[in-house]
């Protein structure tokens, strides 16, 4: 491997100031990986908002919070009607219904501020 002057070939003496190199740096996680290439695919990403964006998102925020209240009101007080009458299957159904429905407004809440953050 080495010439008769101890010295390594050219590319391979380049892989080994780059694996040096490396390791003075510092080795980076799949996770650092991961963010660089997605960084580099979507360079509108990295873009700062601008404080009418930022309102636009805070509203967001505000009416789904709203939503999702009202709708966790309404099924509360049905699901402490149907624990008091003991229905115990229209209780679990009401409590699927509450997690399916906090879901979907997550959901659309997200769904809408990523179209403000591509606007």
């Amino acid at each position: 491997m080495r010439s008769s002057r101890g010295e390594f070939p050219g590319s391979l003496r380049q892989l080994i100031k780059l694996v040096r190199a490396a390791f003075l740096q510092g080795m980076k996680s799949a996770y650092e990986l991961a963010m660089e290439r997605l960084a580099k695919s979507d360079p509108s990403a990295n873009r700062p908002l601008d404080p009418a964006k930022k309102a636009k998102l805070a509203e967001i925020d505000r009416v789904y919070q709203g939503k999702l209240a009202e709708r966790e009101i309404f099924l509360k007080q049905q699901l402490e009607s149907a624990r008091v009458d003991a229905k115990a299957d229209e209780f679990e159904k009401i409590q699927k219904q509450i997690t399916s429905e906090r879901a979907r407004l997550e959901e659309e809440r997200e769904e809408e501020k990523e179209r403000v953050r591509r606007s």
